[in-house]
């Protein structure tokens, strides 16, 4: 069961992802870090129909101890447009806690589309049996902060 979180709760995770993502990747690694007890700002959760989408997606990074990128060939798409996740990518990388998840895609790829987001510590999915143990790898690094 899905329940919107409160909206000044503090986050363990921002999820910042492309909006292609939102019912396939994203939503998964979102509902895989929800059932090991991250609390995760996921836009598709914590965004009331009728809101301003720019300010609550402000709200969710102030309120987020990290941010997680999910790294796929939409994001790179949507990147290149100059969508909403590119300004969530900028806020994002002003922060010491960025963690980039590439996802369908590489390391290499995206340093030539984000050379500061590539240059951060990240995970690689293609190396994990699963997006469970991406989930697992995630939560053992927040929760322990």
């Amino acid at each position: 069961m899905r329940v919107a979180h409160e909206e000044t709760t503090t986050r363990d995770l921002f999820l910042c992802h492309a909006w292609a993502d939102r019912a396939g990747a994203a939503l998964e690694l979102n509902d895989l870090l929800a059932s090991l007890d991250v609390k995760v700002w996921f836009s598709e959760m914590d965004i009331p129909l009728g809101t301003s989408l720019i300010r609550k997606i402000d709200q969710g990074l102030a309120n987020s101890r990290a941010g997680i990128v999910l790294v796929t060939p939409s994001l790179f798409d949507s990147l290149r447009s100059e969508g909403i996740a590119a300004q969530e990518l900028s806020a994002l990388l002003a922060t010491d806690r960025v963690i980039p998840i590439v996802h369908g895609t590489t390391f290499d790829e995206l340093r030539r589309v984000s050379p500061l987001l590539a240059a951060r510590s990240g995970l690689d999915t293609a190396s994990y049996a699963s997006l469970e143990e991406v989930a697992a790898r995630l939560a053992d690094t927040v929760l322990v902060d």
